[in-house]
């Protein structure tokens, strides 16, 4: 197996070391409210790496090597006192990696009578500079712009302050999916839809901008694997099929069989290739054997999609990163497309052919058997699904010129009436309306596929762009 790489998070806090023998148990102070701070930031699948408090130039270069050896993907600097810029700017120039900058106080505000009352001014200015976090906070963020370093903030109260963790778990998330993008294998089989030139795209740059490695995978190579499939591992896929959808009473056994096949060989190969997501698209010729391997991928590719390895059709390798950008959410990613306006419930239809989500359909998916896959080759088994009732995110990620950026736009999916045919289809309602919904969706240029997910996930893709250096659209 290739070696995995954790999600790791640098953590210091800075202050000036000149002060701890004019305040006695100040420093002791700062520290455990660091510690507080890498409490809050363990969880599971994040490793800390917490310096404690850098309280010097010295100790400041140190802690950059540190954190470069270290392999740190994200930093937090915890200002919990004023502190020099010089204590800051060698970490940072020698991590290279991006800095959210907490500037947060004990308590919401200082207790003045207490403070007022403790009679010795060396203790009131001790008491104050436990709360003085704010103090050097333009300091540093004068030197790191113009170091050309980015930075952002959190701003708010150490305990009790709902705000400031939300931003802390957002970022966290936003790191999260950064990470899994750089360490994502993708693999293009087949090639483009003939004539479809809003999906034709640059792989490259999206090796560059997310660090995804693109694997050519051959679809002969599928073909073989499926050959060696047995019946007794076909019958056990079936009865998985059996369990994971609702297979509707006019599918033809046989044509369940076909499917199992292909299914299994696709786990075998996403295993060979250690592949964390697939673009596809083929059509072969009449009777020939990848005919019959590329009109029976649907259901085995739906399973992959649900459990983490999304498989986008029409090789649409734009919205694959979408997909699986949206699932590193935890929130799904399933593809789609406009089918229909509703001005009547002032709703958007939107679903697509092909695989779908299973993990995030409203109810158990349905299994239906097409005569002919629309503009496609073959006939065969298809899914029907609609994504689940509640807030929804629409994501696409949007090729302009040299540079990609992300599309975003929450929404609602809604009860009602859907197209049964065999197809994954929901209604959405925005709070812009269906009309200026699309016009404002359009105007951004996205290609006609995007990626859907449950929960309104626009905050963490706003963080996620910035990680990255990505302009970050959002309609609605």
């Amino acid at each position: 197996m290739p070696p995995t790489y954790p999600l790791k998070v640098g953590l210091f806090g800075i202050g000036l070391e000149a002060y701890w023998p004019q305040f006695e148990g100040l420093e002791d102070r700062l520290r455990g409210y660091v510690s507080q701070v890498a409490d809050h930031l363990t969880r599971p699948g994040v490793e800390v790496v917490n310096l404690g408090l850098i309280d010097s130039p010295e100790k400041a270069l140190a802690a950059g090597h540190t954190f470069r050896q270290g392999d740190v993907d994200l930093l937090f600097l915890y200002v919990t006192t004023y502190a020099l810029s010089s204590t800051v700017l060698p970490v940072l120039r020698r991590a290279g990696v991006p800095v959210i900058i907490l500037n947060l106080q004990p308590t919401a505000a200082i207790d003045y009578a207490r403070f007022n009352a403790l009679g010795d001014r060396t203790k009131m200015t001790g008491e104050w500079l436990a709360y003085c976090s704010a103090c050097p906070v333009p300091e540093i963020a004068n030197v790191l712009t113009r170091a050309g370093l980015p930075f952002f903030q959190v701003t708010g109260v150490l305990e009790g302050d709902a705000h400031v963790w939300s931003e802390v778990d957002g970022w966290l998330a936003a790191a999260r999916v950064a990470h899994i993008m750089a360490h994502t294998r993708l693999g293009l089989m087949g090639r483009y839809y003939n004539g479809m030139l809003d999906i034709y795209s640059d792989p490259t740059l999206q090796a560059i901008t997310f660090g995804t490695h693109l694997e050519m995978v051959e679809l002969d190579e599928l073909a073989v694997l499926r050959r060696n499939v047995s019946e007794a591992e076909a019958g056990e896929r079936v009865a998985l099929f059996q369990h994971e959808f609702e297979i509707q009473p006019d599918c033809d056994p046989a044509e369940l069989i076909r499917a199992a096949r292909t299914s299994v060989a696709l786990d075998r190969l996403v295993e060979r290739h250690d592949l964390g997501s697939l673009a596809y698209f083929a059509e072969s010729v009449p009777g020939h054997e990848n005919e019959d391997v590329i009109s029976s991928v649907i259901l085995g590719c739906s399973l992959l999609t649900a459990r983490g390895i999304p498989v986008a059709g029409e090789f649409e390798i734009k919205n694959v990163q979408a997909m699986k950008i949206m699932d590193a959410l935890g929130a799904g990613g399933s593809f789609t497309e406009y089918y229909a306006l509703d001005f009547n419930d002032d709703v958007v239809l939107m679903g697509h052919d092909g695989p779908g989500h299973i993990g995030i359909a409203q109810g158990k998916t349905r299994v239906r058997p097409l005569e002919v896959y629309h503009g496609k080759v073959g006939r065969g088994l298809s899914v029907e699904m609609s994504v689940q009732r509640g807030p929804v995110t629409l994501l696409s990620v949007v090729e302009s010129g040299s540079r990609l950026k992300l599309l975003v736009a929450e929404g609602e999916s809604m009860a009602g009436p859907i197209l049964e045919i065999g197809n994954t289809n929901s209604r959405y309602r925005f709070s812009v309306g269906a009309r200026r919904f699309v016009e404002a969706w359009n105007t951004q240029g996205p290609a006609h596929h995007c990626a859907v997910g449950v929960g309104h996930l626009a905050g963490q893709l706003h963080k996620l762009g910035a990680l990255l250096g990505l302009e970050v659209v959002q309609v609605c």
